[in-house]
């Protein structure tokens, strides 16, 4: 057997782990920690439980392909068979027996093993492999391991390993457990920067360093891509020389079939250029690889609390990640590592990945959480705890799924826990069996788990001539029934055409073998069990509309009302704007289901898939009935509405009478300071009389007359609008009590005397005053009505001489002054004289101070 790097330190990794029960391992890509660890460990007699009996070693993996090629590896090198000393289990599918004492399985269903028997009583050691990927499932099992440890079983062993992460931190949270470290590959990598790669795109990228690095050097290559659509762009730009110069392309990706990603690990008699994603980032050797071409991106999972879905952004990969990739390159030989970006970009790039766990929606962690009992999620012994935030919106979306009740698990949660399938599609398997569909259910959920099985269709829909030409004259009720039977046909006759695309067989099979997992899962008896499940539904639900059914309440908060008939615009619950997608069928229901979103930075999230809702479903819980009262921009009043809502989506709406009970008048004050300026809207006669209240405020400060501003009509609003349901309403209406409301009796009886609306001039008429803040009050009256006064009339306690604005009979201003009695000695003679001829009728006395 090969030496390995890491076996120089397997004695250290036994010694420390029989010593603290927890350990944690640092080895770099290629040393060899997956395949030798495990062996080591139950070498040494440490794989033994507190009775002495032989346990266990679960090896976690977090990915299928790694899971299954590791235990094959292990077995080889032990020279056993698989399935016999050393085993596998992952997602619907495994190989072990009584004898298997290592058994490597993905950590999903470690987690489910853990809610069947909490103590994992059979188990001596569980090892954590690649725990830098941080994903959610590990964070969790680790924290549960934990405590199982600390509080069940405390001769239970521990073992994190990472090729890139810093250990400190978990030997830390392993109560300061030994941590190792295994420096060096197996084989050098030599690291290649392109510096012109910025701008370009990623295939040209990709096709150009494949061409530089195939000439320089031997072997197979392995190209990190970002997703499955950059994987197709790549395969299709090399086609031709691949066939020219005998080279196999094969693409590798999680959603593949396990036997599909299998075949990628074998030997070829051509040089194989496999074109993947991370998953081909840990744990797995591929056989004769020596070069890596690192396109340095990755579509990372993410939570949008905004839109309330997780999505795939195209990200820069991290340091510690783009050190595994190159890993990758010397495993078996000396190799070399291309990376698409500078030296520079390097620099900046993180130095980890953000933790799945503070990113990502967390329903089905949480379900499992409430499943083993944990109810106080801040004292739960988190590794790292996730955003409060996070937990509580997943705690949410729980409730409206029926598995919790008032924060306590119902039994419908609990049997969703169970199931292999995030909390949304197992909820959907338990309805259509509860509706008499259970595998029709199967199918669906095995369905919305995995990518789409049809052909050039990441998503699903209709991509063919013959498919798009019947998406554009009809109409379906759920594009996701139409790809179930497509599905069902192809069981049931091998058919692979349909309306939604074609079907690619493998991946077909693969759903059909979940989906005969998940049923039997229902009931442990197959047919059998499908007719008894089948006899509890109602005989009124048609097979299609089981289905419709069961999807809606795997998304109900995802339910969208269309904006109007057959437009693919909607308004999904939350209030979020949702535009059909071109390949959707469900083009007339007017209500639906927004199945598959995501995000293409529009305003509104495109639909890929939906289904059908009818009205007539939604739960009676969740649907309520209220007047609403709102501001009408087009008739500038407040109006009454009467709404039907599931949960905030309006459903109806009619129009009815405001109640006399609901005061209206801080939704019109609302209104009007959002849509006027209010100094268009005040009546001139508040606006006079506020200027009055102002000026005797700073003339006669000892009344202690309030402050209100040069503008303080929105301070007056809400008052003012009381009563008052339109805006021609508030025209007619003057807000001089509004602002009485402010002053004493004192104060507006002082106003009255000392600030005067009006004076009283010779002859009885009562001319206005015109008031303005900072400046002496005006007085405008013709010469005749003037006779009498000797000197300046003054207000405000005689502290205040009257600006007086002289007019002539024609009411035009002849003199501007604060001194009559100047007027009278040296204007008032000369203006006689030119005046008297013009007015004769008007008296024009020699002595003006006589009325």
């Amino acid at each position: 057997m090969e030496r390995l790097p890491i076996d120089d330190i397997l004695p250290q990794v036994t010694e420390n782990l029989a010593k603290s029960r927890a350990l944690v391992l640092k080895a770099a890509p290629g040393a060899g920690k997956t395949t030798r660890v495990p062996p080591a460990i139950l070498d040494a007699g440490l794989a033994v439980l507190a009775d002495k009996k032989p346990g266990k070693i679960v090896v976690l993996q977090p990915r299928r392909v790694a899971a299954r090629a590791a235990a094959a590896r292990i077995s080889e090198e032990r020279g056993t068979a698989l399935g016999a000393e050393i085993g596998y289990r992952v997602r619907h599918e495994g190989r072990s027996s009584k004898e298997t004492r290592i058994l490597i399985c993905t950590t999903g269903v470690f987690l489910r093993r853990l809610q069947d028997d909490p103590g994992i009583e059979d188990v001596a050691v569980v090892i954590f492999d690649e725990f830098h990927e941080r994903s959610v499932d590990s964070d969790l099992a680790l924290a549960l391991t934990r405590q199982v440890q600390q509080e069940i079983r405390p001769d239970l062993n521990i073992v994190v390993m990472s090729a890139t992460l810093d250990g400190a931190p978990i030997a830390s949270y392993l109560n300061d457990c030994p941590a190792l470290e295994c420096p060096g590959r197996t084989y050098p990598v030599d690291i290649e920067y392109m510096s012109h790669a910025t701008n370009a795109r990623i295939d040209d990228l990709v096709v150009d360093g494949l061409m530089r690095m195939l000439d320089k050097n031997d072997g197979d290559v392995l190209v990190f891509l970002p997703g499955v659509g950059e994987i197709r762009q790549v395969q299709n730009a090399l086609e031709s020389k691949a066939t020219n110069e005998k080279l196999a392309l094969m693409p590798l990706y999680g959603d593949m079939a396990l036997g599909d990603q299998q075949a990628v690990l074998l030997p070829s008699k051509n040089r194989k250029i496999v074109l993947a994603t991370n998953v081909a980032e840990t744990s797995l050797t591929i056989d004769g690889v020596t070069v890596v071409i690192d396109s340095g991106l990755a579509r990372i999972n993410r939570f949008d609390p905004a839109l309330g879905i997780n999505r795939l952004d195209l990200s820069r990969i991290s340091k510690a990640s783009a050190t595994q990739r190159a890993g990758r390159a010397g495993r078996t030989a000396p190799g070399a590592c291309l990376r698409l970006w500078s030296e520079r970009e390097q620099s900046q790039m993180d130095e980890y990945e953000l933790p799945e766990i503070e990113r990502v929606e967390l329903s089905e962690c949480m379900l499992q959480l409430l499943a083993w009992g944990e109810h106080d999620f801040d004292a739960f012994p988190w590794f790292e705890k996730p955003p409060a935030a996070v937990i509580e919106r997943a705690l949410e979306l729980l409730e409206r799924l029926g598995a919790t009740e008032g924060g306590k698990l119902t039994s419908l949660g609990k049997e969703m826990a169970r199931l292999p399938l995030q909390p949304r599609l197992a909820r959907l398997l338990l309805e259509g069996a509860h509706l008499g569909q259970p595998r029709r259910a199967a199918i669906c959920a095995a369905l919305l788990s995995e990518r789409p099985p049809f052909k050039n269709e990441e998503r699903g829909g209709p991509k063919d001539h013959h498919s798009a030409n019947y998406q554009r004259t009809h109409h379906t009720d759920s594009d996701v029934l139409e790809q179930v039977r497509a599905i069902e046909n192809f069981d049931d006759n091998g058919e692979r055409r349909s309306i939604m695309g074609e079907l690619l067989p493998g991946p077909t099979k693969q759903v059909l073998k979940i989906s005969d997992q998940l049923t039997r899962l229902l009931d442990g008896d197959g047919k059998d069990g499908d007719a008894k499940v089948k006899a509890k539904a109602k005989d009124t639900v048609t097979a299609d509309d089981a289905l419709l059914r069961a999807i809606m309440v795997a998304f109900p908060d995802r339910i969208c009302r269309r904006r109007k008939a057959k437009d693919p615009r909607a308004v999904m619950v939350g209030g979020r704007g949702i535009k059909l997608a071109e390949q959707s069928t469900v083009f007339e229901a007017p209500m639906f289901v927004a199945v598959d979103m995501v995000d293409l930075n529009k305003p509104e999230l495109s639909v890929r898939r939906a289904s059908a809702v009818e009205q007539g479903w939604l739960p009676q819980n969740l649907i309520s009935s209220s007047i609403d009262v709102s501001y009408d921009k087009s008739r500038q009043k407040i109006v009454a509405l009467k709404r039907t809502r599931f949960c905030d989506l309006v459903l109806d709406e009619s129009v009815a009478s405001i109640p006399p009970d609901i005061d209206v008048s801080a939704a019109l004050a609302q209104a009007v300071a959002e849509n006027f300026d209010l100094e268009t809207l005040v009546d001139d006669k508040a606006k006079e009389y506020l200027a009055r209240v102002q000026c005797l405020r700073e003339w006669l400060p000892e009344l202690e007359l309030p402050d209100l501003g040069a503008s303080p009509w929105e301070t007056f609003l809400t008052s003012w609008c009381a009563g008052c349901t339109s805006v021609a309403e508030l025209r007619e209406r003057s807000l001089v009590d509004a602002i009485n409301a402010n002053l004493t009796y004192e104060q507006r009886t002082a106003l009255a005397k000392e600030a005067p609306e009006q004076f009283k001039l010779t002859g009885g008429r009562f001319a206005k005053l015109q008031y303005e803040l900072g400046k002496p009050p005006i007085l405008p009256a013709r010469i005749q009505e003037l006779f009498g006064f000797s000197k300046t009339p003054s207000i405000a306690r005689s502290r205040v001489p009257l600006m007086l604005h002289i007019l002539a009979p024609n009411y035009r201003v002849q003199q501007i002054t604060h001194d009559l009695a100047g007027f009278w000695k040296n204007t008032y003679p000369d203006l006689k004289k030119e005046l008297k001829g013009r007015y004769p009728k008007h008296k024009w006395p020699d002595d003006p101070l006589q009325k």
